[in-house]
């Protein structure tokens, strides 16, 4: 029998701000204010690595047009 490997697709809140680049403490207000894209399960807040690109892309676009 052959193991397969399972890739994640969510990242903790630890995570996602390291992956974005900010602090623990900013990404925990980006969420308490709903201003990113997350789930909650299980008490744990959890974010999809495809949400954290689409949201960065919206921000850049949001950036250049005035």
């Amino acid at each position: 029998m052959e193991l397969q490997i399972v890739q994640r697709t969510t990242l903790t809140m630890k995570e996602a701000a390291e992956y974005l680049g900010i602090s623990y403490w900013l990404i925990n207000q980006l969420v308490r204010r709903k201003q990113i894209p997350c789930s909650k399960v299980g008490g744990k807040f959890l974010f999809r690595v495809q949400a954290l690109d689409e949201y960065l892309n919206r921000k850049e676009k949001e950036s250049v047009s005035y």
